[in-house]
């Protein structure tokens, strides 16, 4: 069954945009019928813990979680159901103490940044290798009736992450939460998909396949590049200020070329 046909098939109301089913079903279909253990936060008329339920398939574990106490109804329904604030650290550690690791989360709940920001970091210890957090609406980035825009909005944050993710090589910077768990991070409109494998989580190293060397220039941004490697293979007779000179000037103008990109 395809995401969209559990959504409309779902007994109680849910709201979601027409562009997530896409991104559901590239993202989770993987986890159907494997009995994942599922966190849905944000229940509101509860169409979304059916519609998750059908989704991945009967034996997977479906958690709500819902600031409003009126959600402990759809416990009838075989569901589990947390009360409690999402921005609220004490609630999420009571919450992992009690139910453990998880494989998927699923974030459709208040959209602050702060709620976003704090259930993201909350949860990512507590999801098991090969699982996903999807932070979802994501526009709320944008809106001014979500404090935004802000040097500190959720889709900010996002890009930082994409740093701490590909400066691994460097591994310069203290260790973080996103460096260590996160192996990947998917931007879709609406959707920021957060894959946990702390497996692919390392310094990657340059390997050699060992084969003869002809020794050809590096040519892979024009003339700048030669200019750089005859500078280096003539370093015993070029100066360290004048190698220094040439760097500042490939640097000037590759911000140059680069600029037209950013507006």
């Amino acid at each position: 069954m395809s995401s969209v046909d559990a959504f409309r098939e779902a007994p109680y109301r849910s709201i979601k945009q027409d562009t997530y089913f896409t991104c559901y079903d590239k993202l989770l279909t993987p986890y159907i019928g494997k009995s994942p253990v599922v966190v849905d936060v944000g229940v509101l008329s509860g169409g979304s813990l059916f519609m998750w339920r059908d989704f991945f398939g009967s034996g997977a574990r479906i958690i709500g979680v819902e600031l409003n106490p009126t959600a402990t109804k759809w416990r009838d329904h075989g569901f589990e159901i947390f009360i409690g604030d999402q921005s609220s650290d004490a609630f999420w550690d009571d919450f992992f103490q009690q139910v453990g690791n998880v494989d998927i989360l699923i974030d459709d709940g208040g959209h602050t940044n702060f709620q976003q920001l704090k259930t993201l970091h909350k949860a990512i210890p507590h999801v098991r290798d090969g699982g996903v957090i999807l932070i979802e609406d994501t526009h709320a980035s944008y809106m001014g009736n979500f404090g935004n825009p802000s040097k500190y909005s959720f889709m900010n944050f996002c890009a930082n992450a994409v740093h701490s993710i590909n400066d691994r090589y460097f591994y310069k910077k203290p260790k973080n939460l996103i460096r260590d768990n996160v192996s990947s991070l998917e931007i879709f409109e609406g959707i920021s998909a957060f894959k946990i494998d702390r497996r692919l989580c390392k310094k990657s190293s340059l390997i050699d396949n060992g084969g003869e060397n002809d020794h050809a220039i590096d040519m892979q941004v024009g003339d700048v590049a030669m200019m750089r490697n005859a500078l280096w293979a003539n370093s015993k007779i070029v100066s360290k200020f004048q190698r220094k000179s040439k760097r500042v000037k490939e640097r000037l103008l590759s911000f140059k070329n680069c600029r037209q990109f950013f507006s």
